[in-house]
């Protein structure tokens, strides 16, 4: 007998085959997107694609899963923990945005760091779209909090976000994943609690929305 998901059937019930039947792609798997993979893989998740086009380094070992392989290409390193997962080496740009094919997947994890990509991103796929913001400079997971872009606050790259999509006239809603936690220092200073919590909430509000479809 599997017992690897006994735990997530007893508690999602018949619900679980729909888990276990969502197409989900995460883009970006560093400190936070590797905690939603990790999430959802546990979770029951068949179906994952992952794309980033990183390489770790030593100082990703502080939040990042799979940073013990400092030097290897994040996609290879995370494809010997989660053997099942798809990967793809790719540089998230604008002309990747344009160009990729988003439609085979029932949701999209936005993970990535460039803000110009998350903007085009959203413009595109806003209905499938769960995007974090920023997660360094705090401490205080705590403050993690869930809501429309349009109803975020205390964030820099959602403020820019937002701004940026008021330009281009664009007012649909779609979910974030933002701490309104003051800046606790002036350089990317990061902690695992927080980055890795946004990964986990991710995931949370992905399961959702799956038990909803």
């Amino acid at each position: 007998m599997d017992l690897r998901y006994q735990r997530c059937k007893l508690l999602f019930g018949e619900d679980f085959s729909k888990i276990q039947k969502a197409k989900i792609l995460i883009l970006g798997v560093g400190g936070v997107g590797s905690y939603a993979l990790d999430c959802l893989w546990r979770t029951g998740v068949s179906d994952i694609t992952i794309l980033d086009h990183d390489i770790y380094d030593e100082t990703n070992q502080n939040r990042q899963i799979g940073s013990e392989a400092i030097g290897e290409l994040k996609t290879e390193a995370l494809k010997k923990l989660y053997p099942s997962i798809t990967t793809i080496n790719q540089k998230m740009d604008m002309a990747w945005v344009e160009s990729f094919d988003f439609e085979p997947y029932d949701l999209i994890i936005d993970s990535a760091d460039t803000t110009k990509v998350k903007i085009e991103l959203a413009k595109k796929v806003y209905k499938k779209l769960i995007m974090s913001t920023g997660s360094a400079k705090r401490f205080d997971a705590s403050k993690i909090e869930v809501a429309s872009i349009w109803k975020t606050s205390g964030d820099a790259l959602a403020r820019k976000i937002r701004n940026e999509l008021k330009k281009a006239k664009f007012d649909r809603n779609f979910t974030v994943v933002f701490s309104p936690e003051e800046d606790r220092c002036k350089e990317k200073g990061s902690f695992v609690a927080v980055t890795g919590g946004f990964g986990l909430t991710i995931c949370s509000e992905a399961i959702k929305r799956i038990l909803k479809g």
